[in-house]
């Protein structure tokens, strides 16, 4: 009974609780129903604003991590250029404003730290209440970005600072200023290169950015992936901080020097100098001026003095330099080529007549080509008559008998002419572009145009083209290509390509790429070498060399001075150049020099280019650990030491008789007058010219400019050489369509005029 009773109460009790679960279920299942119901309608009527909210996060939490463009580094390991981290200061004004009370500490801290104006910032988020990404201040230092987040740690100050953060960027560097300034190039805002290393070489400085991603997982959880950045790789060069220091050092020297000196402006046009290794191509130093600040490269100030440029970047005519009140006055266009014809590597990208320069180069590719065996004689009358042209030769009275080797030493253009005419049209096109002529050197420097217009072709040079070429004229070359191919002159004829970069590294020092000296042809022999070495060497030493100027204290030099008139002739503007090496037994380094329309009157003395020559291997041989071989004057010992120059002379130096300039007297020769090493064979036959060529020597002396005066035609005369300068171009009645050539001189784009001119 009693169990029965017990089952009984069981069954009731299990059939209540039945009834209380289908409730509760159905009350469960009703709620769902409804959340279900609600989902749905919060997803038609809002689902597009709560996606926004999510790429919106998504899109905050995500963020690009900057590569470090590589570092370049000089051939010492000096740095060039580098880039060091910064930041940008970024605003969230949504979530600034989530608290009004955090509005005015927050913008008071960014007006105490970073001096962001207050004012900007509030209209932008009264205009902008929800974004999340606004830039107040970019590539701010790291020591206020610390300083900024100590303030938002403090507890009483920080605790209302919101929405504020930092985002990663590197800023470009260049410690040394403007050292190198047309080497080196500069970046853009947007990490690109530009001119220079910085451009050529931008795909190997230039990384690959990295990422940040941050995102919710499905369990709503902020998850973040990162990808690291590739820093680019870092470039070693092959230029010599310490030399170009010194070759700028000069350079500049020599602008303050002759600046505003006989008209408004830089003390010369421009200034270029190369130093290249002989025997590599290595380029330790290439420096023009006027040159700028590569952290400042829009500085308008470094424009004033420069040629005054029409709206297409050509120089105004009649010429004119820019002063302040013509850059006050620039539009942004104008302002432009001005900046772009600041930032130019002029050494690199300007063609123009060499002059003399040349010279070796029309003798080397006659000996070489068996046209001339060296050891003829060819009388200077002081002119010469071409076709229908009477050509003249710096030299007035002309310089007698001569030969080859007296003709390079007294850069005679008689006896060049007459090289040329015995090597032929076709042979001496042909050595052009073998000595580099016409074609790119194909350095690694942004900027290097194509020259093939503006030298002469088998088909377009004729017999006065071929005279007035022989000795530097009518035809244009860049300042590379002349320094590249003299090399090539004097190492043996090896032509090796000509370089900046040595190495490519990785951030961490790892080698990627040695960059080794290439030869890529062979010019001339060996022995044809050694002979355009010992005629050069006499432009420095022999009696009526025309580089005597050039010679460092100490060091005995080879080399070839150039003054070539620009167009149009008779303007009585010269670009005068040195190229010199040394040492003069065994070059181991070349030097170039170009001096483009000194500001002095006359223009056309070498002496603008050989005296800076002299001053910047007076200081770069001893560096290079080059001994002196000569013995030294007390005038000199006294300069060297002011210059606080170590004097290096190896044991058994001979003493030489010097004068009072410290140049050798009668280098070559025994004091019985004997003929000395290195000196010309005198020829067997006895000259024909018999006229005095020497009367300049009574000439009477102007106090004013140092210069001799010719009574008859007022012409003035170097008083060591009895060369012409100035006073005109000496030109022949000569006709104003002379020869094939159309007249682009140093500034055209085809081969020069090949109207006559006197260039020493």
């Amino acid at each position: 009974m009693r169990n029965q009773e017990k089952r009984n109460t069981i069954n009731r009790f299990t059939i209540k609780m039945q009834k209380k679960l289908l409730i509760l279920f159905m009350c469960i299942l009703a709620a769902f129903a409804g959340l279900s119901v609600q989902l749905f309608l919060i997803n038609r009527d809002n689902g597009e604003d709560y996606k926004k909210q999510v790429l919106s996060q998504q899109e905050y939490d995500s963020t690009t991590i900057p590569f470090k463009r590589g570092s370049i580094i000089d051939s010492n390991g000096t740095v060039l250029a580098v880039s060091n981290k910064v930041y940008n200061v970024i605003l969230d004004a949504n979530l600034l404003m989530q608290d009004e009370k955090n509005l005015e500490p927050t913008l008071s801290a960014l007006k105490k730290i970073f001096n962001i104006d207050t004012g900007t910032v509030r209209t932008y988020i009264a205009e902008h209440p929800n974004s999340a990404y606004y830039v107040m201040a970019k590539r701010v230092e790291y020591e206020k970005k610390a300083a900024f987040e100590e303030l938002q740690k403090d507890p009483e100050q920080g605790k209302n600072i919101k929405g504020v953060w930092f985002e990663d960027e590197y800023r470009r560097e260049y410690p040394n200023g403007s050292l190198a300034c047309d080497v080196i190039g500069f970046t853009t805002n947007d990490n690109v290169g530009t001119y220079g290393l910085e451009e050529y070489y931008n795909d190997i400085l230039c990384g690959t950015n990295g990422r940040e991603y941050g995102y919710l997982n499905d369990d709503s959880t902020l998850e973040r992936t990162t990808i690291p950045a590739r820093d680019g790789y870092n470039i070693q060069t092959t230029i010599d901080a310490n030399i170009q220091a010194i070759v700028e050092k000069y350079l500049k020297e020599f602008n303050e020097e002759y600046k505003d000196s006989y008209r408004p402006g830089n003390g010369a046009e421009g200034l270029g100098c190369i130093i290249m290794e002989v025997n590599t191509g290595n380029i330790l130093a290439m420096a023009d001026y006027p040159n700028y600040d590569l952290n400042d490269t829009r500085n308008k100030q470094n424009l004033i003095g420069m040629p005054l440029l029409d709206d297409k970047g050509n120089k105004v005519k009649p010429t004119e330099y820019v002063t302040q009140e013509s850059l006050n006055s620039m539009d942004d266009e104008l302002m432009y080529q001005h900046l772009n014809a600041l930032w130019k590597n002029h050494c690199l990208v300007d063609s123009y007549e060499p002059g003399s320069v040349s010279k070796p180069f029309t003798v080397a590719a006659a000996i070489e080509s068996g046209a001339i065996t060296g050891n003829e004689t060819y009388l200077c009358e002081g002119k010469l008559y071409v076709g229908d042209h009477e050509i003249s030769c710096h030299q007035t009275y002309g310089d007698g008998r001569i030969s080859v080797q007296e003709g390079v030493e007294r850069s005679c253009n008689v006896v060049l002419m007459n090289v040329s005419f015995a090597l032929g049209k076709e042979r001496f096109v042909d050595y052009q572009h073998l000595f580099g002529f016409g074609l790119k050197t194909n350095i690694d420097l942004a900027g290097e145009p194509r020259t093939d217009t503006v030298v002469y072709k088998k088909d377009t040079i004729g017999i006065t083209e071929l005279a007035t070429n022989s000795f530097g004229q009518g035809f244009n070359a860049t300042m590379i290509q002349v320094a590249t191919g003299f090399c090539s002159l004097i190492n043996g004829g090896y032509y090796y390509e000509p370089h900046v970069v040595s190495k490519i590294t990785t951030a961490d020092g790892a080698t990627i790429e040695n960059i080794e000296p290439r030869v890529l042809k062979q010019t001339i022999s060996n022995t044809t070498s050694d002979t355009i070495k010992e005629f050069c060497n006499t432009v420095v030493t022999g009696e009526h060399g025309t580089g005597h100027t050039a010679r460092p204290a100490g060091y005995m030099i080879g080399g070839k001075t150039g003054t070539a008139e620009t167009l149009p002739r008779g303007n009585n503007e010269y670009v005068v150049s040195f190229m010199g090496y040394a040492p003069a037994d065994d070059p181991q380094i070349v030097i170039y020099v170009v001096v483009d329309r000194p500001n002095v009157f006359p223009q056309d003395d070498a002496k603008h280019a050989t005296r800076i020559v002299r001053k910047i291997l007076t200081e770069v041989l001893p560096y290079l650990n080059i001994f002196m071989t000569e013995e030294l004057s007390d005038k000199e010992r006294e300069e060297l030491e002011q210059l606080q120059i170590q004097i290096r002379m190896p044991e058994g130096t001979q003493e030489e008789e010097l004068d009072e300039e410290g140049n050798p007297i009668n280098p070559g020769e025994t004091e019985e007058g004997a003929e000395g090493e290195g000196q010309p064979e005198e020829p067997e036959e006895e000259p024909e010219d018999t006229v005095d060529r020497e009367v300049w020597r009574d000439f009477p002396l102007d106090p004013a400019t140092g210069y001799l005066v010719d009574p008859n035609t007022g012409n003035f005369l170097d008083p060591n050489l009895g060369t012409v300068i100035g006073g005109g171009s000496l030109l022949g009645e000569t006709p104003e369509d002379a020869g094939e050539g159309d007249g682009a001189g140093e500034e055209g784009n085809t081969p020069g005029s090949t109207e006559p001119e006197v260039t020493e």
